[in-house]
């Protein structure tokens, strides 16, 4: 009689349904960006929208499986970014050109390229430089980001306080153009942008912080289509206004350390607390 080792006949399976998972969910990802697509081209741009969204939360939980069942690889992260690049890349940009630059002139599309463009540049960087690496932060919007905020301005459209406060301005195309445009530059900026984080209730800090995700995630389940468009805005204005007040602190940092230099006790507390201000904000 052939004797094996206990547990063996279970482990290897497990094991592969572990490391399958993951691509499942990229596949999944794929799947509803290129359906996505599809109903945009034939009008149906309430559900590219949605579809997107089910792409970025397919996108969140295959990276989450991944590294939690230590089945990460060189090979899933490059499909990772190949399919995200058509999920939150071409996607979005498909949505915008069929929902208003169809119509919009001859060259209207060179818009939607520059996105896509922005989109893989922003993939590719990410790709070399921080792949793998556990980091709190982005280098740059994420494109998943980017690609459902762009996707979720139809529905928001839609809805009764959009039509009763926002539809008179009439500003719509060149809201979307500077939309679009922004977004792109955020790609490839290096504004930071903080990663969602995990729940924790730990400190008072954490747990301020995981109340208003799950307060963002509850209403965004509740009224998406309202929820979600300025959720969007919101992530963005976030690392601008962030970086702007960064950048206003180390301008001031030079002439704080001239004066630390000439022997100011006073200078110095005051520097000191600074950074520990912006220690607090990073």
């Amino acid at each position: 009689m052939e004797l094996r080792p206990r547990g063996t006949g279970l482990q290897r399976p497990m094991r592969q349904v572990v490391v399958v998972m993951p691509s499942a969910f990229t596949l999944g990802n794929l799947f509803f960006g290129f359906w996505a697509i599809i109903s945009a081209y034939n009008g149906n741009f309430r559900w590219a929208g949605w579809f997107i969204v089910f792409a970025g939360i397919l996108d969140v939980l295959d990276g989450r499986i991944a590294r939690l069942a230590k089945t990460s690889s060189r090979f899933g992260e490059e499909l990772d970014s190949l399919i995200d690049l058509v999920s939150f890349g071409v996607a979005p940009a498909l949505i915008m050109y069929f929902l208003e630059f169809n119509a919009a002139g001859k060259f209207a599309w060179v818009l939607c390229w520059i996105y896509v463009v922005a989109a893989a540049i922003r993939l590719a960087r990410f790709n070399v430089v921080s792949a793998g690496k556990p980091t709190a932060w982005f280098t740059g919007i994420p494109s998943p980001a980017a690609g459902m905020t762009l996707a979720c301005y139809y529905p928001f459209t839609q809805t009764p306080w959009y039509r009763a406060s926002l539809a008179y301005l009439d500003l719509q195309h060149q809201g979307l153009v500077l939309l679009m445009l922004v977004l792109a530059v955020l790609m490839v900026s290096n504004v930071k942008y903080p990663k969602m984080p995990g729940f924790s209730f730990r400190t008072g800090r954490q747990t301020v912080v995981t109340l208003f995700v799950l307060a963002c995630m509850v209403a965004a389940f509740v009224k998406p289509d309202a929820v979600l468009f300025p959720l969007g805005l919101a992530y963005a204005l976030f690392g601008i206004l962030r970086g702007a007040l960064l950048g206003l602190m180390e301008r001031h940092e030079p002439e704080v350390a001239a004066a630390v230099d000439a022997g100011g006790d006073d200078i110095t507390s005051l520097t000191r607390e600074r950074r520990e201000r912006r220690k607090e904000m990073e």
